[in-house]
């Protein structure tokens, strides 16, 4: 027979991860003339890795910051991409996570440092670009013929704290996830595979027209949102174990925070300002407490936050570019950056390789499916349990004692004592297990039982009945002998009893004293005007009830004509509260009478309440019949 091979995937184990300082880099932007009287330069540049800052509170002192990386005013798009991203590009192909996000105020140059200008491209297109080639590289060396590359992007901005995909504009407000390897995902976020920077480019440049901007006075083209591109590379081995290393790309264009009173944002700018605001303070906030080694850290206060999980504290090697301004009246703006900036460098990552891999099951041999079903599992069985079952029903007890000989003395005594206890009474008072089968079998029993029960007190119930109609036969026998008439002059033991309506009030509910009488004019005199007759009748053998006695009620014409008036003028003029007074009308069906009589217009007759919905023939018979009754008493 020949066995079959499952291919199983699972992760492969790695070492220890390394923990990694967040890099951050401070990029000065040039200084920028304006109409307006000329501006004080508030930050200065000293080497590659530090700058001073005016102190604020005394103008003649300077405060100095280090960092790993300081780009001054003249400093090019590619001097930034090749001091801070270029060096954590190649961990991609490891199988590792990387992530790079501009941070600074408003107008301080975030965008152009991520984009560019197709003469001075920036870090987006640069990273792409080197991605393909080090990729395509890869696959030309002799240690890459095995192994083929998969490249994917989604883009996405967080406007007012809502995930909007850029590349699928009609999906709105996207939920953010964690897997169960902890990796945070955006669920339904649109990817597209790119297999060239010309693919990506067509793919990203139409993308980012769909992005949040606006005009403030402080910048032409203010970014209202943060945008985070996605690239995902995929390695894969061509043959066993089948390998696959996944990395991610964060690249991240922060939205800067804003001073009202010098961007002068009112209505939706300046809703979009308290949001992008928020989200920044939330950042800072996660920051300290990753700095503090708080038990918890805020990442699920913001959705950016939730998004820079992974970069910040996280598992990515992260790089992280501040961008300032020069100018004195970007002076605290400026100062809230730096500061922020000098926080972020003391966080610790820890990143690691996303690695899994295909692994060839061989299954045991296995008996085959339809010998398991033809043979039911048999419980285990215990040693004294088999000795009990071998011996027969004729054997005796000195038998059964004899087989136990070979065990121990105090064994053998509390093996008796358990074959005593279970062949008493207590055995059938074993409560049964609780498997679906025996709870159904118990409860078809109890059904039957209950059924039984019903049996017995509808024969009781007919003994009951056969004795009142002896009783009550005895009873008119001796009336109609004190009245002086035969059996024969009165065809029906007719008599009134109201029944029990909802107004019928409590002298009507009196029992009248049975008369017999011989003609229907006397009838209809000696009855009260409204009291309905009721005739004592047996059904026929084809109800199935015989012998059982039912009612069937008979009113005047003229009462039954004035009552049904009544009913028809009611459903016709009637509120929704005068409707619910009839005998059963509820709420409910108290409106839908009033929404049929707007839209069709009054009702022609009563039995016209069956077009209604929820009303059937029947029902409506019931209803004249009930109403009927209480409006003629």
């Amino acid at each position: 027979m020949a066995q079959r091979v499952s291919i199983m995937e699972q992760h492969v184990g790695h070492k220890k991860p390394s923990p990694i300082r967040v890099r951050v880099a401070v990029r000065l932007r040039p200084y920028m003339e304006s109409g307006d009287k000329v501006q004080n330069i508030c930050v200065r540049g000293l080497d590659s890795h530090s700058l001073e800052i005016v102190n604020w509170r005394n103008q003649l002192e300077t405060m100095q910051y280090q960092f790993d990386s300081f780009y001054g005013d003249k400093a090019t798009q590619r001097e930034v991409y090749i001091g801070s991203v270029s060096p954590i590009l190649p961990h991609l192909l490891n199988g590792q996570n990387a992530s790079v996000f501009a941070y600074g105020p408003t107008g301080a140059g975030k965008t152009h440092t991520m984009l560019g200008s197709p003469e001075q491209p920036g870090v987006i297109p640069r990273a792409v670009r080197d991605l393909f080639q080090m990729t395509r590289a890869e696959e030309e060396s002799p240690a890459g013929e095995n192994w083929s590359f998969t490249i994917t992007m989604s883009y996405v901005e967080i406007y007012q704290e809502k995930v909007m995909d850029l590349l699928e504009p009609k999906n709105k407000d996207l939920p953010i996830r964690e897997d169960k390897d902890h990796n945070i995902l955006i669920q339904g976020l649109t990817q597209k595979s790119i297999n060239s920077f010309a693919d990506f480019d067509e793919i990203f440049i139409p993308a980012s027209m769909n992005r949040t901007v606006a005009c403030t006075k402080l910048n032409n083209r203010s970014s209202r949102s943060h945008a985070v591109l996605l690239i995902k590379v995929q390695k894969r081995q061509k043959g066993p174990p089948f390998r696959q290393l996944t990395g991610k790309l964060y690249l991240i264009d922060l939205a800067g925070s804003e001073d009202n009173r010098r961007t002068g944002n009112k209505g939706i700018r300046l809703k979009e300002s308290g949001a992008i605001n928020s989200s920044l303070f939330t950042l800072s906030k996660v920051v300290d407490a990753l700095n503090q080694g708080l038990p918890r850290i805020p990442y699920r206060d913001s959705k950016l936050t939730r998004l820079l999980q992974d970069s910040l504290g996280g598992s990515a090697h992260s790089v992280m570019i501040a961008n300032i301004a020069p100018e004195q009246k970007y002076y605290f703006d400026t100062l809230t950056a730096l500061n922020f900036a000098a926080k972020s460098k003391m966080i610790i990552n820890k990143p690691f390789s996303q690695e899994t891999t295909q692994v060839l099951a061989h299954p045991t041999m296995k008996r085959p499916r339809e010998d398991v079903e033809a043979a039911p599992r048999q419980p285990k069985k215990s040693k004294f349990e088999s000795i009990v079952e071998e011996s027969s029903p004729t054997e005796t007890t000195l038998k059964r004692k004899l087989k136990l000989a070979s065990l121990d003395s105090t064994v053998v005594e509390r093996l008796l004592k358990l074959d005593q206890m279970l062949s008493s009474t207590a055995l059938t008072e074993t409560k049964l297990l609780n498997t679906p089968k025996r709870e159904r079998l118990a409860l078809i029993k109890k059904l039957e039982q209950s059924q039984m029960e019903i049996k017995i007190l509808k024969e009781k119930h007919k003994e009951y009945e056969q004795q009142i109609a002896q009783s009550s036969g005895r009873l008119e026998k001796s009336t109609s002998s004190d009245c002086g008439l035969s059996d024969s002059s009165v065809s029906e033991n007719t008599f009134r009893a109201p029944l029990r309506c909802r107004n019928t009030s409590i002298k009507s509910r009196k029992v009248l004293r049975v008369q017999p009488l011989q003609q229907s004019n006397q009838l209809h005199s000696t009855l009260d005007e409204g009291i309905p007759i009721i005739k004592k009748t047996t059904l026929t053998k084809s109800d199935n009830r015989e012998n059982e006695p039912s009612w069937d009620v008979n009113l005047r014409p003229d009462l039954m004509e004035s009552g049904r008036e009544k009913i028809l003028n009611l459903l016709n003029c009637g509120t929704v509260k005068e409707l619910k007074s009839l005998q059963k009308i509820g709420d409910k069906k108290a409106k839908l009478i009033v929404g049929w009589r707007e839209v069709n217009g009054p009702f022609k007759q009563v039995e016209d309440l069956s077009s209604m919905e929820g009303m059937s023939a029947k029902l409506v018979s019931s209803f004249i019949k009930a109403n009927i009754l209480c409006i003629a008493s």
